[in-house]
């Protein structure tokens, strides 16, 4: 009965209501006008891959992975950053002496490489980018050892070489006193027909695996709600776990990349996937061609977004349009090959579930959970 009393604890916590991600700071309308703006730029670029042998594919914009195309294959390239989650670790290591930093770094990865695979590719090399507004940051050698094993330690979970990086010193730019992670990495598709293309069809059935938590988005509002706690991250969660919010907060993201390889050699047919990071479920959505895809099997959520929903206050829906509420990957297939895929998944090692449909609505374009009474509609999700 701890986890109850625990849960029961928060509520009377004197909270301010409503709490949401733009109140944190986040506003994605601003961000994605601004990603849509460097979309239509970087087009007028395109025609420069000729001089390489190389073009760009029609649909590659605005999807996760960016990918150019040969003759016999494609070459695929990923950037991508960790965000604010190592101010969580930064906090909890001077509170506890407990590093993270193995685990922030796995993160980085797996940030990377998720997004990567999203197109089919498997990730080659990975670099890293680690930097500093004061070089004495890599001077503590237990949080300085711990980001290079989890880097390496992150590489070889995503069969990836880890192939160098940049550390500038950005003094004036970056915190003396902390570090800003991010990365890039390329990968190959070879032969072709193992692209993965957005090829959905109404029918289809979707696939969701599960996550280890927040994963890498969301950690804004995350530190707003640490800040409001009386015991900060050391709170206990409750909701029958029994770590603190900081330990649960870092747990290390899980990495998707085994998912597409066993899928590739089973010969298993992915029409589309998402990797569930910032905007929540309404990533569900990304395909431009519109559907409303349906989610029907609905587990409890896991006790961390339990605890944030209460902790925040935070609504219900706010909560599914900013986190992945256990879900990092959801992946499409025709109807047949559902049970196979699910097979392919937990022979990989993860735990997944076929949660919906992808239905068809003439113009429609949605995100519909009937059994929370929620739905996104396509105008919520502008990355494109």
């Amino acid at each position: 009965m701890k986890g109850i009393v625990e849960a029961d604890a928060v509520s009377c916590f004197d909270f301010p209501m409503g709490l949401s991600y733009e109140s944190a700071g986040v506003r994605y309308d601003q961000l994605d006008a601004f990603k849509r703006a460097c979309q239509r730029a970087a087009r007028t670029t395109a025609g420069l891959l000729t001089d390489h042998g190389y073009s760009e594919p029609a649909t590659t914009r605005g999807e996760s992975c960016y990918l150019i195309e040969a003759e016999d294959h494609y070459l695929a390239h990923v950037e991508e950053g960790l965000g604010t989650k190592n101010l969580v670790a930064d906090a909890v290591y001077a509170q506890t002496g407990k590093c993270f930093y193995r685990e922030i770094s796995i993160d980085t990865v797996a940030t990377i490489v998720n997004d990567l695979v999203t197109c089919g590719a498997l990730p080659i090399s990975v670099a890293m980018h680690a930097a500093v507004g004061d070089s004495g940051w890599f001077s503590d050698e237990k949080r300085m050892q711990g980001l290079v094993e989890g880097f390496a330690e992150g590489c070889k979970q995503a069969g990836a070489v880890w192939g160098g990086g940049e550390t500038p010193t950005l003094r004036g730019i970056v915190n003396p006193d902390t570090i800003v992670l991010a990365g890039s990495a390329v990968g190959k598709l070879s032969p072709k027909n193992l692209r993965i293309t957005g090829d959905v069809k109404e029918g289809d059935a979707i696939i969701f695996l599960a996550s280890s938590g927040v994963q890498t988005n969301g950690l804004t509002l995350c530190r707003k709600i640490a800040d409001q706690l009386p015991q900060g991250y050391q709170t206990p969660i409750g909701f029958g776990d029994t770590r603190t919010y900081g330990e649960a907060l870092l747990a290390p993201s899980v990495i998707y990349v085994e998912f597409v390889r066993e899928c590739q050699q089973r010969g298993l047919k992915l029409n589309y996937v998402a990797h569930v990071t910032g905007h929540g479920w309404r990533k569900l959505m990304r395909l431009e061609e519109p559907f409303v895809y349906e989610i029907t099997n609905v587990r409890q959520e896991p006790a961390l977004f339990q605890f944030l929903e209460k902790a925040g206050p935070i609504s219900k829906r706010e909560m599914y349009a900013t986190f992945n509420q256990g879900i990092g990957f959801a992946a499409y297939m025709a109807p047949e090959l559902a049970e196979h895929v699910l097979e392919a998944a937990k022979a990989a090692g993860y735990d997944a579930w076929q949660a919906g449909v992808v239905k068809k609505e003439g113009t429609r374009k949605a995100v519909v959970i009937p059994s929370l009474g929620l739905a996104y509609e396509g105008d919520t999700l502008q990355v494109r």
